[in-house]
């Protein structure tokens, strides 16, 4: 089986001959500046470079290119992303899974975690003092079970979670992180109205993918491998692909998920709306000394940047897995989503004392809410709680196209400063409501279309008597 990035055969799409030689490419020419200097200037169209051209980025170690790597991420980030920082929360459903994951507690042989699966009751609780941190997005996570975590729970969750509307809060968008189904559940996930689909792929490496995960329906690496291709199949426009990284060696997995990427973007025309880039961590019985592979932090950085360069337009993820100084580091080089306040527990929000007994990995950065949106506007972000685009039909294709064009600042600036607004008014403390009110000060005045720009502030105005919900 050759590579064929069009293929819908998972081994032809991420095809490990392509990926080893272009490994062997990048070990020959990482000290060939001409060629490092001329994939530089091609990733400064910001148009991406080649997963094989990545590669030889990531191998080059000449500390003049490193820096103009890195140079080039923070430009790139700053031209589609701007300074906006999504902000979002995990909810774990439930922790019963049928799988023998070697690196997750929730493999079936751990007789010691404590099983839980939220009742819908429950999740109204969990949403709740979600709505009362200020959060309007959520990813719901679950263990894959079908006895106990079958689709139809998922559905009606989703249905419960977007039902509940506390004060004046509101779950504007949920995305889902469950396991690789069928077609015919995508199509089912989409007319419930959810946000992305997100499967991490774990690894790429077909013979450790089998060996990390020896039992159960995730062993079937071609079936979760071309899960993406599915949900797209099923209508499900915005998906969100990741690695964890620490699993496999991190030049092989940075290739395959640029071939991943690249395969969507052949395929279906549109890439995917998201990359997350979680590290392996200590989780219950899980320890991290068991993998040889940990991705020391000046790599990582360096990963986060490449990815970056590499596909300009595709969102990225970091989570309460990665300390506060690291997730300070990568926000500058390619970073627009994090979580913040975060509970990695079946049930962690609603109890007022931190239970990590039923967690899928220790959190790192275990600040509030408040405190994460305070700190990203002392660093001179705008944390942003829009989920406009997605409510306006602004998916898939209509999305990337806006990016593309440059004109979605018209549109995410000033729903990224009017949904903070919501935020300061509604739950911020009164430090944060001082900074975060000084900030919407400065930066509306940099809406660059006029017309919106003078509406946005009218609506600002407008949500001081209580009005909520602008939008562009």
């Amino acid at each position: 089986m050759g590579y064929n990035p069009k293929s819908m055969k998972a081994e032809e799409f991420i095809n490990n001959e392509e990926i080893l030689e272009c490994l062997d490419y990048a070990r020959r020419n990482k000290d060939n500046m001409e060629l490092v200097y001329e994939i530089l200037e091609k990733a400064k169209l910001a148009k991406g470079i080649s997963h094989k051209e990545a590669a030889v980025l990531l191998e080059c170690d000449n500390p003049e290119a490193e820096a103009e790597i890195k140079k080039l991420a923070v430009e790139i980030k700053e031209k589609f992303y701007g300074r906006r920082i999504v902000m979002f929360a995990p909810l774990y459903l439930s922790n019963y899974c049928v799988n023998g994951c070697t690196y997750c507690p929730y493999h079936y042989k751990n007789q010691h975690i404590p099983r839980k699966k939220l009742t819908q009751e429950e999740i109204k609780k969990e949403v709740i003092a979600l709505q009362d941190m200020g959060h309007k997005r959520l990813a719901i996570e679950s263990g894959e079970d079908p006895v106990n975590n079958p689709l139809e729970y998922i559905l009606e969750s989703i249905d419960t979670i977007y039902s509940i509307k506390h004060k004046n809060g509101a779950i504007r968008r949920v995305n889902v992180n469950i396991a690789a189904t069928t077609v015919e559940n995508y199509t089912k996930l989409k007319d419930a109205g959810i946000g992305t689909y997100i499967l991490f792929q774990e690894t790429y490496n077909k013979k450790s993918y089998e060996e990390l995960h020896p039992t159960g329906p995730k062993h079937d690496y071609a079936y979760h491998t071309e899960a993406m291709d599915r949900a797209m199949e099923g209508g499900i426009d915005d998906v969100g692909i990741g690695v964890l990284f620490g699993l496999e060696m991190y030049r092989y997995e940075l290739v395959g998920i640029l071939m991943h990427a690249e395969h969507l973007e052949a395929v279906h025309g549109t890439g995917p709306h998201t990359i997350s880039v979680p590290r392996v961590c200590p989780a219950d019985d899980i320890d991290t000394a068991d993998f040889s592979n940990a991705v020391p932090d000046d790599i990582f950085e360096k990963i986060v940047a490449i990815i970056r360069i590499a596909v300009p337009y595709t969102g990225m993820i970091i989570s309460t897995r990665e300390s506060q100084q690291t997730r300070e580091k990568v926000l500058k080089l390619g970073i627009s989503q994090i979580s913040g306040g975060s509970r990695t527990s079946v049930g962690g929000y609603a109890i007022p004392v931190r239970d990590d007994s039923s967690a899928q990995f220790d959190v790192s950065d275990t600040r509030t809410l408040d405190e994460v949106v305070k700190w990203l506007m002392e660093l001179g972000y705008i944390p942003s709680f829009c989920t406009a685009c997605y409510r306006a039909g602004r998916t898939g294709d209509r999305f990337m196209s806006l990016l593309k064009s440059g004109q979605i600042v018209n549109c995410c600036k000033p729903n990224a400063l009017m949904t903070l607004k919501e935020y300061l008014e509604d739950y911020a403390a009164e430090d944060t409501k001082r900074i975060g009110q000084e900030l919407i000060s400065r930066e509306i005045l940099k809406v660059p279309n006029d017309n919106v720009r003078n509406k946005a502030m009218e609506y600002l105005n407008e949500m001081n008597s209580g009005k909520r919900d602008f939008r562009f």
